[in-house]
């Protein structure tokens, strides 16, 4: 039996969705801070991480909706992570690859409980649904 693009849709779209939510939210920004006292922060505010997590975790939702949270936790989790390595590994000093796993790791410990929840959420609202 083959897999068609709607069996995939629930891998593919929190991939995508985290690679592009990266660039439009992250990957515009690459100047860090630098604070009266000289103090360097950034390159990125709070809002934008933050906006990134929410488009994110939508898509997981999405997916962990429709019955297939595990592919919501590993479509989200290769996306962020490959957009990470894209985004940082021109630095060349090779601590990129710490940041890089720190981001596997924060994308692994949010999204899997985030797509638990909503898979659990789904089965009890259709249990209670039928007749």
């Amino acid at each position: 039996m083959r897999a068609t693009t709607a069996d995939r849709a629930p891998l593919l779209l929190p991939l995508l969705t985290a690679v592009l939510a990266w660039a439009a939210w992250l990957g515009w920004d690459g100047e860090r801070d630098v604070a009266p006292d000289g103090t360097v922060s950034g390159p990125y505010e709070g809002w934008q991480v933050l906006g990134l997590v929410l488009t994110v975790g939508a898509a997981v939702c999405w997916s962990a909706h429709r019955g297939r949270a595990r592919a919501a936790v590993a479509g989200s989790t290769a996306g962020l992570t490959g957009a990470a390595w894209a985004d940082w590994s021109g630095e060349g000093d090779g601590l990129f690859v710490v940041g890089v796993a720190l981001v596997a790791a924060g994308a692994l410990a949010a999204g899997g409980p985030l797509a638990a929840a909503t898979g659990a959420l789904t089965r009890r609202r259709r249990r209670r649904r039928r007749p």
